[in-house]
């Protein structure tokens, strides 16, 4: 007798990445050679995790009691106001804004899909995601639809296909009446793209016009937006024009910011103007998170709310984060320069944790992950046959010494 109801009865326990992860690092433990570009965490070059010392050490110094007290539900008031000026200070958007703590920036997710979607409703993403965004949807009873990602511009490199995303926002406001949109930007997961200020431009216009025709909410997950290139706030400038017009939230992650990706840290971000709707947002998203973890990592909160607010020490542990993305930004380097002349097709990729090489119509990119893997090379295949898909380059795992054998094998498997 099967006591799982139905929808429960045949789920996988473990995640792709996760098991292919696992398995590279057993057949490394038996003295292969191996290159592990699975794990979305920032290693340095002899595969020990990057972490920041400061960090460390500011953990380890909140006091017993403080560490051992449960949190608030919402989160601490120093830490939620620290992360709101982490990410909106000197914005407009930060006059508007309230905070829930999160475990991660998955937990963020999650809330924004309990708050703003019915069961059985979809949410709206592009065609290329992190792929957790369908299992937190499906956990909570809702389904996930894409737009298509990328369209080829005249110079023939990729853009964001802004009409696709407006065409999908219109249906789901037609089928729905309602939209939430996860953009995941800059240095998206899984490509590593990050969208220029036309494209934002494009992008808000598009968002502000919708939401004339009803609610549209969209999540901004950030999660990767210190490891880009140039001013990773710049973004927010183009944002104005949607506050009032549509839901605005953030998905914030202490998990790659710290380098803490066990601390489980995180926010849920939301942007409004009107105090009494801004207020009930907080009471939902408290009570949602009740609900579910009840509250967060409270030692961890304290000690980011303290780096976040002391300025020497932030200085310290910025400087620290950039060590780590000097690091990453030698692979970024080192893999478009590899990649020139060969097979080898992606999205623009200038920052961030990973890349995503695109697999040709026809081709299997879980055959190909496959015979990269009879080599000794990892990576996270995505799509299948008959639908467009890619393989996921976790450069943020990979030494630079080990990114030419990394394209050389991928090259070779793409043209067999």
């Amino acid at each position: 007798m099967e006591l799982l109801i139905p929808s429960r009865a045949a789920r996988p326990a473990d995640d792709p990445i996760f098991a292919l992860n696992t398995e590279a690092n057993a057949r490394r433990a038996r003295g292969e050679s191996i290159v592990n570009a699975t794990v979305g965490a920032l290693l340095d070059d002899e595969g020990k995790l990057a972490i920041l010392p400061s960090v460390v050490e500011t953990l380890r110094e909140v006091p017993a009691v403080q560490a051992a007290t449960y949190a608030p539900l919402a989160g601490p008031a120093s830490y939620l106001q620290a992360v709101i000026g982490d990410v909106l200070a000197g914005t407009p958007l930060a006059e508007h804004a309230i905070a829930v703590a999160s475990p991660g920036g998955t937990g963020a997710l999650r809330l924004a899909t309990e708050a703003y979607l019915e069961r059985g409703q979809s949410l709206l993403t592009s065609s290329m995601y992190w792929g957790p965004y369908k299992t937190i949807a499906d956990e909570g009873d809702r389904g996930l639809d894409t737009f298509s990602m990328f369209s080829a511009t005249s110079n023939g490199e990729t853009s964001l296909d802004v009409g696709a995303l407006e065409q999908k926002l219109h249906a789901h406001l037609a089928t729905q009446g309602r939209a939430l949109l996860f953009l995941n930007d800059p240095c998206q997961n899984p490509t590593g793209y990050s969208m220029r200020d036309a494209e934002w431009r494009a992008v808000v216009d598009v968002l502000a016009k919708a939401g004339e025709k009803g609610p549209i909410n969209v999540l901004v997950d950030i999660a990767y937006y210190l490891y880009g290139s140039g001013d990773p706030r710049a973004f927010l400038a183009h944002l104005g024009p949607l506050v009032g017009k549509v839901g605005l939230s953030f998905a914030w992650s202490g998990s790659k910011s710290f380098a803490q990706y066990g601390a489980r840290v995180g926010a849920m971000i939301v942007v409004d103007p009107d105090v009494a709707r801004r207020n009930r947002a907080r009471d939902a998203l408290t009570y949602s998170c009740r609900g579910t973890w009840s509250n967060c990592n409270h030692p961890s909160m304290l000690a980011i709310a303290r780096i976040l607010g002391e300025a020497p020490l932030r200085a310290k542990v910025d400087a620290e984060r950039a060590q780590s993305k000097q690091l990453l930004d030698g692979r970024v380097r080192a893999f478009n320069e590899a990649a020139k002349g060969t097979s080898l097709r992606y999205p623009r990729y200038d920052g961030g944790f990973f890349s995503t090489v695109f697999v040709p119509a026809g081709k299997d990119p879980q055959r190909i992950g496959a015979a990269m893997r009879e080599h000794g090379v990892y990576v996270v295949p995505q799509g299948t046959v008959d639908k467009a898909g890619g393989l996921r380059v976790a450069l943020c795992s990979v030494a630079e010494r080990d990114v030419a054998r990394l394209v050389e094998t991928m090259d070779k498997a793409l043209r067999a």
